[in-house]
């Protein structure tokens, strides 16, 4: 069995995969100074609770875009899984082609989604993924990483209004019954989401607009899901981009070596 770790700036994705289809998944609060052992213990009790243990779990793939945690995670590979995990953008091959000016700044987190995107969805594509930060990444018809956009993330805009705005309050981020608000809340609810619906249609329209081409739009993340019937921009919502995206690199390596 598989287990696929992708984490992120705020939460750390474990998902087993027994292969032919994943079989439990956990988050976890990504925290930099997280041991290996302070993962298996964590781990281990959510293993049990879903019937399995280590002793299953046969390979590891690692996707994380927060460097001084990647010592860690590899360790926990290493002890409790004995098994030396693939970590992307060190030992693991893509198969896809970089077209940046600089490929290694390429976040981890955007090359696994282009790939979970271009085995699944045809032609030119617009990947956006809603999570600390808001990522507009351009993904050609044969699979290459031509580049993209980064935004601040709704959550990220929010606190940092909450914050720098002494008497505005902290507020949760839903859709308005209203654009226009009738008090503080409802004005600060409506200038987020409706603001984000707008970056994003904006930004999509610009991007079709430079490429001169038809492009199917697809959308992950944890934050992608408030926008599902807000705006007809986006063609897919799909949550399993990213670990799609980690199984079908886990495949082509393993092909590789035997």
């Amino acid at each position: 069995m598989l287990l696929a770790i992708e984490q992120g700036n705020t939460n750390t994705l474990f998902a087993v995969h027994d292969g032919e289809s994943w079989i439990a998944q956990w988050r976890a609060a990504t925290d930099a100074s997280r041991t290996a052992d302070e993962y298996a213990v964590w781990l281990s009790q959510l293993l049990n609770m879903a019937g399995l243990q280590f002793g299953v779990l046969t390979a590891c793939i690692i996707s994380s875009v927060v460097p001084q945690s990647i010592f860690n995670l590899r360790n926990l590979a290493r002890r409790y899984l004995h098994v030396e995990p693939l970590v992307i953008g060190e030992n693991a091959d893509l198969g896809i082609e970089v077209r940046i000016d600089k490929p290694s700044e390429a976040g981890a987190d955007r090359l696994v989604n282009a790939l979970g995107a271009h085995i699944v969805y045809p032609g030119d594509l617009i990947v956006i993924d809603s999570g600390t930060a808001t990522t507009f990444d351009v993904i050609a018809a044969d699979g290459g990483f031509e580049g993209g956009v980064i935004a601040p993330g709704i959550n990220l805009s929010m606190e940092a209004l909450h914050s720098a705005a002494a008497k505005l309050p902290r507020v949760a981020i839903q859709k308005p019954q209203r654009v226009v608000g009738k008090d503080t809340v409802g004005a600060m609810q409506s200038g987020v989401f409706w603001g984000y619906v707008a970056l994003i249609e904006g930004l999509i329209a610009r991007i079709k607009a430079e490429r001169e081409a038809p492009m199917t739009v697809v959308a992950t993340g944890g934050v992608a899901s408030l926008f599902h019937g807000a705006t007809t921009a986006i063609d897919h919502f799909d949550p399993d981009l990213t670990i799609r995206g980690l199984l079908e690199i886990h495949r082509r390596n393993a092909a590789t070596r035997t």
